[in-house]
């Protein structure tokens, strides 16, 4: 029973205390007037009366009445009913001014007019802990009566009445009352005291807000935001309060809750705490700055939410359903409003019931949400009073809602936590939410969906609830009397009177001793055990599918395991990439749990060092996905198991599982150890109860043993009902028992704690936590010693004990750790505080002894070997390469190029792979592995010459997902290769220093005979011997070795260049060098000293003849084009225009030209050297082609100096004092001009002149044009053609302006002074013909700089014109050249990386280099080919010159588009003429700073854009021109070593073939290289080659024509680069034969192709060379001579030609053989795919020996059956090879030694032998039938010199003795073992 009311107060307006505005109230009289003991009278109560203030009105208002709810200190809440109504203030009132302050002064102004009368307000107040709001509106309504009306009723009584009336607080009892004033009412109180009554302020609250507004603020107020209600009444601001909290059942809100806020207390709005408040619509602008608060606005119905809030929804599905069900329950006439023939009716419910029926779904909600919530409880105590905990992570795990912020935050707020403790006990009475969240929740999600089934259900809920609230639905009438209408205006109303205190503290007194008398009711509560519901996981099978799935994973986890510990370790390592990848999945890392515990006998379980590491490394990945909650307890299952498995390190020593799965954050989380010591200690009571009960009921529960399956909450709450039942001792034993349990698991916890927060190595402060708990930072860097205690503690000697390893930091981060675990545990769950003290002392001890049993553990793991990585992979080298630094296993890293990491073609992630890197003396090579498993087995290979190494910088890594940040290397090639390695840990960093310091030392030797090219073959002694690593050396020992070696082997110094010759030049066994070349060249005597200046003497190695010169490229060029033959002086026909001249065979007047020269048959030696001075490095103009057509020749020359043809035309009519020195060398050089002109066959007649300059500043000129300017082609032959002159055969790419080119545009005034100056008048506006093919033209144009050529007069006398143009310089090449690397390989992969691509390319300007160059080369083709000569002369003529002039000849001149052609191009243009290979190339120290230019790639380029344009042109094919571009920059071969000729000669490398053998396996010479390949297979051949004779090439140079060169773009991975074709051929597919028997089953050869992984051109080699392979391999099987196939190619293409012919029409096939096909000549961009490394032919290129013969007996032409077609191709005679070779054989009696073609045939048992290896007649038989011995022989006369006697064998037969002599000793020895084996076979 309670009391209906506690207080009745009586407040009225102070008069005493008005202030400036508001006045105050005073409570003038309380009943009764000393507190209740039990309930203390609340403050304040003055304040909520008048929540707007005290105020005087100047009229009566009608009687308010609301009721405001007062919190007390005890959080109970009070419920002051108030009733207002209005009296008149004493006429005393006035007369007070002067005591009233200034606030009523200032009112009077503004009132002139005194009012008659003010009214103040006057409070009646109940003050109850019920909240029976009718009741006490009717009460206080019935004093009010009382008061009014004037009622015979003593007011004392009534109030006595009210204050002593009592009634049930629950149990749904009925009861009436009376206050003695004829008056009665009913009570009802609900039946269950936990479910709040709402009556219908929640149905209000939805009409005055709606559902989405109100479901805001539901999930706000669960989540614990600020939530402020306003409307302009108190009532409904006490409703909306009521209701929301009426929402949150069953979660009891906890913070502040006010429904009224009284103004004076409106600073309680900016508290930082969450509130549920309600305040006054008047003070709705001082809401305005709350800045989070959600402010819902009752009267206007809205809800703001600000912008800093963000509330969390929801959890869908739930929300939408909610939503739904509210809509069905407010809208009924929603569902049928669509409907043809809605129903008449709708049963709408009365709004008390709609209450219900909104409360019934949010009843709903909180079961769903909350189902199976019991499972999660833990209770750690039961006596004395239960203790229990809810593990909020398992929760959230296994409804699957770990990433939902909702219901995290609720389950994390006060509500839940009040909710736990209230409704976690086992033991109580149960509701309709137990109930509910119990039988329900199944019910309602087999009904999810289903509306009529959920309406129902709900329909249901709503009875309960409503019920609940109104048991007794026969409500007997009240009666109470309310005052007549109007009473309040009456004017003569008498104030309230004064109660007589007496009186009613009388009536309270008598009541209250009655009350004692009375005896106690006792509330008789139905106590019972509270069911628990389905567990989660019955109710949550809405995956059904995806277990299904999972399960082929779970048996290849379990299958994994057991091979483990079954020891089938390969078994187990097949399996294990997948179950790692199955780890991903829940369902398998439980799996993985609960399969070890299997495996865990006694809590121990010992392992071999590889069972231990592959259960470690499935424990890590296990955790590695968990979260620091653990929220699916994968981590707590794993926790008894880490102290479980374990390995003997030695005697005495085992390191467990737990010091190797240390690097998780979860481990850190404390909220984690408590939920694991919760679940322990609960598992230990239950044990504790149980077992109990067993000794107890042994005897009679044996038969059944239903206790087994009891829960810990079911034992609890058995125990909790027969608590009562014990006595006092009993009561104390239990709770000692558990007392003592809890206590002995901190313990075992402080252990498990102190074992998963010691790092193995505690002398490294390696700890995750080192900056509070398990921030993610500390975990990746958990490696690197970050703090002063850290490096302390290493410093210590390990060994000496406790003191100093104190100090170590991580020892006293892990006490305190524990002790903050231990003090909550404790405190929480009832330890008592002797206990608690002994564990703090405890502690410290236990981490300190862990300490010391992990240092054992540390020194004894680190003796252990290494874990096996993948074997390193040793690379193939070239022959003469050696391994400077064997391998330092390292990471490659993805770069940003995207196929090989899986980009965005997919195919699997070849990058990261993981294997080793290789230094050698000639690359640095990558080898390895993916570290992908499902690529494990491919092999990746990236390599570059380490000459090619443009930049080298350190970089840190992150290798893989679990491992730390590791430092490593970016290495960048001008081969577009990048090698972005992480070294891996066992790599020590010095080690990585050594291999930088190597690398540099190669990268830049002192002196280019440090370069591969020379030191090749000549073995230096390994940098890092290969032994085996001891365990631990003293590093410095290490490094200063490794140091000395490296001095010793690569830094020889060059001390003196004579000194030191390497080994392979000491042909003639002289040391000094130069000297001793006399013998190779002979001094010539015919020197003319003359020329020579003092100054440039050489030394004696220049005594060299012209015959060395004779046959260099530039002279077999010379002679080709006519150019003038090297006869003695007098045989010259002085008829010939041009001389071959010796004036700079010594190198003396310009080093960097060759020794021959073509000049002007006029010009003397002596005037060359004069004007070679006026040239830059002294490159005065020579000529270097000459158009076999025109006659028109092409020259070259350096820029000019300051003096020179400028000063020529500046100065040349100015008045000279004398003959001065410039004067006289300006003179000359016009005269030589004048000469090259006079040389031209069209000089007679070239009377008009036509100026060029000004077309081509402004076609070659970057500056705008203004809008004059005009788009004009250069070719229209037709108005050529009809001046009369013979048109310019070949084709033109127009150099039409495109897009951002258009500065390049002509124009329009330029174009037609081009036109001649006839057309000006008629083609002034039009875009003029291009008449400059007519006469008027200047016979030579010299094509100039344009900044050297300011202020230069075009002068009408002179024939040759000056064409100024801009052009880059080198600076531009190179850095447009870095931009082009970083477009292709970018280092790191990029967001978007297609855009990027082709941003960073445009950015390079590479492309518009490119253009720039063709554009002046077709120029200058242009002109040549109208007859006007050229000379080129730009920069120091031999950067942009040579790239201009050798793309002129090419496009001119048919025959440098040849494979011989274009060697000869480049070998005299490129390396003749001088462009400086080592200084571009920056190969030596010297070229360091300079950096890599590349010029010659830019040209090979430009031939590959052409290439692209006219496929069938060029003999050689794309793949020639990528193998050029690796090579000249590899340091492979010499060809491209040094800057000049000079230089190669002062070196001895020009000439140093001669009278020498040429050593077998190392080519020098790229050229010699090539020819080699070519002859084996046809890598470098261009099957279109179609050439037309005599064509002139004129490529589109606009950027829109022009691709990006696949050589920059593409790799091999399989393989490395593919242009060491030695390496790349390495292994030849087998082929097997038995494809071929196998006619009748169709047999699958698809492969899989990678692209930047497989060598294409190899894998699907094009068809033609495909046809040549196969042909290749018939011919080997039939035992024939496989011929060549360049010849069985020219047979083919011949016969195609007669066959065409025969036939009369072009058939398909002959297209591609067929020239003239002229419509057809410009690819349309489809040819042959390049065929790269084209195809398996058998290439050993070890020596010239092994190269086939190719017998030719094929008869073309005729009718051809197949035998013929076949037999056409192949030799008669069949052969069989089973050895081969070349021996020197003795001839018969007095014959010479010759060498012969040996071949050894074992099926026909016959040696025979040819004159050469390509003959196809033998020469002889030697039948071995016949053989009688082999013994080894003698020299004898005439024998071979250089061969070693032991390579002699004789041969006795039963006919004659035959001698031979092998290359070598094991040639011989190959020769006899193979011929001995012949013998004993036979």
């Amino acid at each position: 029973m309670a009391r209906l009311a506690d207080y009745f107060v009586l407040v009225g307006y102070d008069p005493g205390k008005r202030g400036s505005r508001d006045g105050q109230g005073q409570i003038l009289q309380r009943f009764p007037e000393k507190d209740w003991e039990d309930n203390p009278f609340p403050q304040g109560i003055e304040l909520f009366c008048q929540p707007s203030g005290w105020q005087l009105f100047t009229e009566r208002n009608p009687p308010t009445f609301f009721v405001a709810v007062l919190t007390d200190i005890n959080s109970e809440r009070h419920y002051c009913a108030c009733f207002t109504f209005w009296e008149p203030i004493e006429s005393a009132q006035p007369q007070s001014h002067p005591r009233n302050g200034d606030g009523e002064e200032e009112e009077e102004p503004s009132s002139p007019v005194q009012p008659a009368q003010l009214f103040a307000p006057k409070s009646l107040v109940l003050v109850s802990r019920l909240d029976h709001a009718e009741v006490f509106r009717n009460s206080l309504g019935l004093i009010y009566t009382i008061y009014v009306d004037g009622l015979s009723v003593s007011l004392e009584n009534v109030i006595g009445n009210l204050l002593t009336c009592t009634i049930p607080i629950t149990g749904g009892a009925q009861r009436t009352i009376s206050l003695g004033a004829g008056d009665r009412q009913v009570i009802q109180t609900p039946i269950s005291d936990s479910l709040p009554v709402s009556s219908c302020s929640v149905a209000l609250l939805f009409r005055q807000l709606g559902i989405t507004n109100v479901l805001y603020l539901f999930c706000a107020a669960l989540t614990e935001h600020k939530i402020l209600f306003l409307s302009s009444s108190y009532q409904r601001l006490t409703d909306a309060c009521r209701a929301l909290l009426a929402l949150m059942f069953p979660l009891k809100y906890s913070f502040t809750y006010v429904p009224i806020l009284p103004a004076q207390l409106l600073e309680v709005l900016s508290t930082p705490t969450p509130f549920i408040i309600g305040v006054h619509s008047i003070f709705q602008s001082e809401t305005q700055e709350l800045l989070d608060v959600v402010i819902a606005d009752l009267d206007g119905g809205t809800v703001n939410v600000p912008e800093c809030v963000h509330i969390s929804l929801l959890p869908e599905p739930l929300l939408q359903q909610t939503r739904e069900a509210l809509s069905m329950v407010l809208d009924p006439e929603l569902e049928v409003a669509d409907l043809a023939f809605p129903p008449s009716t709708i049963s709408v419910s009365s709004l008390k019931m709609q209450d219900k029926e909104i409360r019934a779904v949010f009843l709903r909600l909180f079961a769903q949400l909350l189902q199976g919530y019991r499972w999660c409880l833990h209770i750690i105590r039961i006596h004395p009073e239960p203790v229990i905990r809810f593990h909020k992570a398992a929760f959230l795990g296994q409804r699957g809602l770990t990433e939902d912020d909702f219901l995290t935050k609720v389950l994390e707020g006060m509500a839940f936590a009040g909710f736990v403790t209230e409704r976690g006990a086992p033991y109580r009475s149960i509701d309709l939410f137990d109930e509910l969240v119990a039988y329900e929740v199944k019910r309602m999600r087999a009904e999810e969906g289903n509306k009529q089934k959920i309406l129902r259900h709900i329909k249901e809920l709503a009875e309960k609830l409503y019920k609940n609230e109104n048991p007794y639905p026969a409500v007997t009438m009240h009666k109470v009397q309310k005052p007549t209408e109007g009473c309040h205006l009456r004017l003569h109303q008498k104030p309230f009177p004064r109660l007589d205190e007496g009186t009613v503290q009388w009536i309270i007194d008598q009541a209250t001793a009655k009350l004692q008398t009375a005896p106690p009711a006792v509330k008789a509560e139905k106590k019972c055990m509270v069911p628990s519901g389905p567990p989660i996981a019955a109710i949550m099978e809405r995956n059904g599918n995806a277990l299904a799935n999972s399960a082929r994973r779970l048996e290849v986890v379990r299958n994994c395991i057991s091979y483990v510990f079954e020891n089938k370790m390969l078994e187990a390592k097949k399996l294990f990439p997948a179950v790692l990848r199955a780890m991903k999945g829940r369902a398998a890392r439980h799996c993985l749990t609960q399969e070890l515990n299997l495996h865990v006998q006694q809590n121990r379980a010992v392992l071999d060092h590889q069972q231990f590491d592959f259960i470690i490394r499935m424990m890590n990945c296990c955790l590695q996905d968990c979260t620091a909650m653990d929220e699916h307890g994968i981590a707590a299952a794993l926790l008894p198991l880490v102290t479980a498995f374990c390995r003997k390190l030695s005697p005495g020593i085992t390191q467990f599982a737990y010091s190797c799965v240390q690097e998780h954050v979860v481990w850190t989380n404390i909220q984690f150890w408590e939920a694991m010591f919760y679940c322990d200690v609960q598992n230990h009571i239950r044990a504790l109860y149980l077992d109990n009960s067993e000794e107890n009921h042994a005897d009679e529960e044996s038969p059944e043993e239903p206790q087994e399956a009891k829960s810990a909450l079911e034992i609890a709450s058995e125990q909790l009902r027969l608590w009562p039942t014990m006595s006092r001792e009993k009561q104390q034993e239990l709770i000692q028992k558990e007392e003592s349990t809890v206590f002995s698991q901190a313990i075992h916890y402080a252990n498990r704690m102190s074992y998963l927060l010691l790092p193995l190595d505690t002398s490294k402060n390696r700890l995750l936590r080192s900056s509070g708990l398990g921030d993610m930072e500390s975990v990746s860097n958990s490696f690197v010693t970050n703090s002063i205690a850290g490096s302390v503690a290493e410093s210590y000697d390990t060994e000496s004990g406790f003191e100093d390893a104190e100090s170590s930091d991580v020892a006293n981060y892990v006490v305190r750790f524990i002790n903050r675990f231990v003090d909550k545990v404790c405190t929480e769950s009832g330890v008592t505080n002797e206990h608690l003290k002994g564990l703090h002392v405890m502690i410290p001890d236990i981490v300190q002894m862990h300490i010391e049993t992990l240092d054992a553990v540390h020194r004894e793991s680190k003796r252990l070997p290494p874990i096996q990585k993948p074997k390193l992979l040793r690379p193939n080298l070239l022959v003469g390469e050696e391994c400077v630094m064997e391998g330092l296993r390292v990471y490659l890293m993805p770069d940003g190029r995207e196929e090989a990491a899986g980009g965005n073609i997919g195919g699997p992630p070849l990058l990261p792979a993981e294997g080793a890197i290789f230094l050698t003396t000639y690359r640095i090579i990558f080898k390895g592995t993916p570290t992908d498993p499902l690529v494990g087995e491919q092999v990746v290979i990236r390599s570059f010459p380490i000459a090619s190494l443009t930049k080298e910088k350190k970089i840190n890594v992150q290798a893989q997902v679990d491992q730390f940040i590791q430092e490593g290397l970016q290495l960048r090639s001008c081969t577009f290769q990048l090698l972005k390695i992480a070294f891996d840990e066992e790599v020590a960093s010095d080690s990585a220093e050594i291999f930088r310091k190597h690398l540099h030392k190669l990268r830049y030797p002192q002196h280019v005979r440090g370069t591969f090219a020379f030191t090749v073959g000549q073995s230096p002694k390994q940098a890092m011997q290969p032994k085996a690593k001891e365990k631990n050396p003293s590093l410095r020992t290490l490094s200063k070795n490794l140091v000395k070696n490296a001095k010793k082997t690569i830094g020889r110094q060059y001390v003196t260049r004579k000194k030191y010759t390497p080994p392979m030049w000491e042909q003639r066994g002289s040391q000094h060098f130069p000297e001793d070349n006399e013998d190779e060249i002979s001094v010539s005597e015919e020197m003319d000293r003359s020329t020579l200046t003092p100054t440039t003497t050489m030394k004696p190695s220049d005594k060299m003849t012209i015959n060395h010169l004779v046959e260099r490229a530039c002279c077999r060029d010379y002679q080709r084009l006519g150019l003038g033959t090297l006869s003695s002086s007098l045989t010259r026909s002085k008829s010939e225009p041009f001389r071959i001249s010796t004036v700079n065979r010594m190198y003396a007047i310009c080093r960097s030209y060759p020794g021959l020269l073509i000049v002007p048959q006029s010009i003397q030696d002596n005037t060359i050297q004069r004007i070679s001075r006026c040239y830059r490095q002294n490159r005065f103009p020579v000529v270097c082609w000459r158009n076999s057509r025109t006659k028109a020749v092409l020259l070259r020359s350096g820029g000019l100096h300051g003096k020179g043809v400028v000063g020529l035309f500046k100065s040349q009519n100015a008045p000279t004092a004398g003959p001065s020195q410039a004067d006289s060398t300006s003179l000359e050089q016009e005269k030589y001009l004048q000469a090259v002109i006079n040389s031209m066959p069209h000089y007679a007649d070239a009377s008009g002149r036509n100026t060029l300059s000004g077309f081509t500043s402004a076609h070659m000129s970057s500056s705008g044009l203004g809008h004059r300017a005009k788009v004009i082609t250069l070719s229209t032959p037709k108005c050529a053609s009809a001046k009369g002159r013979d048109t310019p055969r070949g084709k033109w790419g127009s150099i039409r302006a495109s897009g951002r080119m258009s500065s390049y545009a002509l124009n329009v005034e330029i174009g037609s002074r081009l036109a001649g100056k006839d057309l000006l008048g008629t083609h002034h506006n039009g875009t003029a013909e291009p008449g400059f093919l007519r006469p008027h033209r200047a016979s030579l144009y010299i094509i100039g700089d344009k900044s050297q050529l300011k202020g230069v007069k075009p002068d009408p006398l002179q024939h040759w014109e000056v064409v100024p143009i801009e052009v880059f310089d080198v600076r531009q090449v190179k850095a447009s050249f870095k931009k082009l690397m970083k477009a292709c390989v970018p280092g790191c992969p990029s967001t978007d990386p297609s855009i990027a691509y082709l941003r960073s390319l445009e950015e390079s300007e590479w492309l518009s280099q490119i253009h720039k160059i063709l554009q002046i080369s077709v120029l200058v083709v242009e002109l040549l080919d109208m007859g006007s000569s050229v000379l080129v002369s730009l920069e120091d003529g031999w950067d942009i010159t040579t790239q201009v002039v050798s793309l002129v000849q090419l496009l001119s001149d048919p025959y440098y588009r040849t494979l011989e052609g274009f060697r000869l191009l480049v070998e005299k243009e490129w390396l003749s003429f001088g462009h400086r290979f080592s200084h571009r190339g920056a190969q030596t120290l010297a070229g360091q700073s300079s950096g890599f230019a590349p010029i010659f790639l830019q040209f090979l380029d430009c031939v590959h854009q052409i290439h692209l344009q006219f496929p069938m042109e060029f003999e050689f094919s794309q793949y020639y021109l990528k193998f050029l571009s690796y090579h000249y920059i590899s340091n492979r071969f010499r060809t491209f070593l040094l800057d000049s000729d000079y230089e190669r000669i002062e070196l001895g490398l020009l000439y140093e073939e001669k009278g020498e053998r040429k050593s077998q396996q190392v080519y020098k010479s790229i050229w010699d290289y090539i020819d080699r390949l070519n002859k084996k297979a046809p890598i470098f051949f261009n099957y279109m080659y179609a050439p037309e004779d005599g064509e002139v090439l004129r490529p589109y140079s606009n950027i829109s024509n022009l691709k990006v060169w696949d050589y920059y773009t593409e790799e091999t991975l399989s393989e490395g680069p593919s242009y060491d074709w030695e390496l790349a051929q390495g292994q030849p597919e087998p082929v097997e034969d038995t494809d071929r028997q196998d006619t009748g089953a169709p047999q699958t050869k698809r492969k899989i192709i990678w692209p930047c992984y497989d060598n294409r051109s190899r894998v699907e080699p094009d068809a033609i060379s495909k046809l040549l392979e196969e042909l290749h391999n018939l011919e080997m099987e039939l035992g024939q001579i496989p011929e060549r196939w360049k010849d069985t190619w020219d047979k083919v293409k011949a016969s195609q030609r007669t066959e065409a012919r025969q036939e009369g029409s072009r058939t398909p096939s002959s297209l591609l053989m067929s020239s003239g096909l002229s419509h057809h000549r410009r690819s349309l961009g489809v040819y042959l795919q390049e065929s790269g490394v084209g195809s398996t032919l058998n290439l050993s290129l070890d020596s010239d020996t092994s190269s086939t013969s190719t017998p030719s007996s094929g008869k073309p032409g005729g009718r051809r059956s197949t035998s013929t077609l076949y037999s056409q191709f192949h030799t008669s005679e069949s052969e069989n090879r089973s050895y081969e070779g070349s021996l020197y054989k003795k001839g018969a009696f007095m014959k010479p030694w010759k060498p012969r073609w040996f071949v050894l045939d074992k099926t026909k048992h016959q040696l025979r032998y040819y004159d050469s290896r390509m003959d196809t007649e033998c020469k002889g038989v030697i039948d071995l039938a016949e053989v009688e011995s082999i013994t080894p022989g003698t020299p004898t006369m005439g024998a071979p010199k250089t061969v070693d006697e032991k390579a002699f064998f004789d041969l006795k037969t039963t006919k004659r003795v035959y001698n031979f002599c092998a290359q070598d000793v094991p040639g011989a020895q190959q020769w006899i073992d193979r011929i001995q084996s012949c013998l004993s076979d036979a």
